[in-house]
Order: C-alpha cells, then sequence, then structure tokens
C-alpha cells in the first residue's frame, strides 16, 4: 500500500536535504572565518535553517512519511553551496558571493516547490512558511554582497570621490 502522501513526502524530503546543505555550509562558514561579525551572521542563519529543517520534518512526519535526515551526498562531497576555504583566501566579499549562490540555488528550490501544481493545499503553505525564513536569508546576503562590492569600488582610486 502506497502513501497518498508520497509525492508530497518527497517535495518536503527534497527542500529538507538542500536546507540541511545550506546549514552545514553556514555552520562551515562560521569556522572558517575570522571576522567576529560574519561568524556570528553565519551561526544564526545556520540555527535558523535548522529550525527550517525542524518545521518541514514535522510536515513529513505529520503526512507518515520518514523526514530526511542527511544532506546531499554531492554536497557532503564537494561543497558546491559553498567553497568556503577557496572562498576565505580571497577575500570577505567572495565567500559572501558564494554564499549568495548557494541562497540562490535554495531559494530556486523552494521557487519550485511552490510551483508544483500536484502538492495539497497544506503542503504548499508549509513550504510557503519555511520559504519566508529562506528569502529573508537571501536577501540579506544579497545585500550584503552589494554592500561588500560598495566598498571594494569605494576604495579604487578611480572611484569618484
Amino acid at each position: 500500500m502506497s502513501n497518498p502522501n508520497a509525492h508530497d513526502i518527497k517535495v518536503l524530503n527534497g527542500l529538507i536535504e538542500t536546507t540541511l546543505d545550506s546549514a552545514d555550509g553556514y555552520a562551515q562558514a562560521a569556522e572558517e572565518t575570522t571576522d567576529p561579525h560574519f561568524r556570528s551572521l553565519f551561526e544564526r542563519r545556520s540555527e535558523e535553517r535548522r529550525q527550517v529543517v525542524e518545521d518541514l520534518s514535522a510536515a513529513v512526519s505529520g503526512l507518515g512519511g520518514d523526514p530526511e535526515a542527511h544532506g546531499s551526498i554531492l554536497a557532503k562531497a564537494h561543497r558546491a553551496f559553498l567553497d568556503v576555504k577557496h572562498a576565505l583566501l580571497r577575500n570577505d566579499d567572495s565567500v559572501v558571493g558564494s554564499i549568495n549562490s548557494g541562497e540562490g540555488f535554495i531559494a530556486a528550490k523552494f521557487d519550485k516547490a511552490l510551483d508544483d501544481t500536484a502538492i495539497s493545499a497544506t503542503t504548499r503553505e508549509t513550504i510557503r512558511r519555511a520559504y519566508a525564513s529562506i528569502k529573508t536569508g537571501h536577501d540579506q546576503m544579497e545585500g550584503l554582497k552589494h554592500s561588500l562590492e560598495g566598498q571594494r569600488d569605494a576604495s579604487n582610486p578611480l572611484f569618484p570621490q
């Protein structure tokens, strides 16, 4: 007998996996940065992502499924989401750029899930609520990226004073 909620569970577990990758990426960034402001920001964002995972996991359990407990193998083997070590060797705006790229990836996954016409209204609402947190993080990293780019440009000797 198959679970009538199988599709919703599959979609939610895919989001859990990606969100776990994001949380792990932020935790790694927090460990690797020497900037206390970035460390605090990345730790906070990692915790927020873990809360999203808890919320999505509760929804999967409520649908009679087993929540995903691990991120993707690809992300563990090759941190495509966030190559922190490489980025930190360059500069702060590089690490933020890498994080911003990962934020774009996770936001696209949530957008795709919300566009899925086969999910139930209840699951769509669960995803929408979780996406609100994801979107906040995405927007903050986008703003930080642009701020760092502006600082870099402002220190350029060709920048008009």
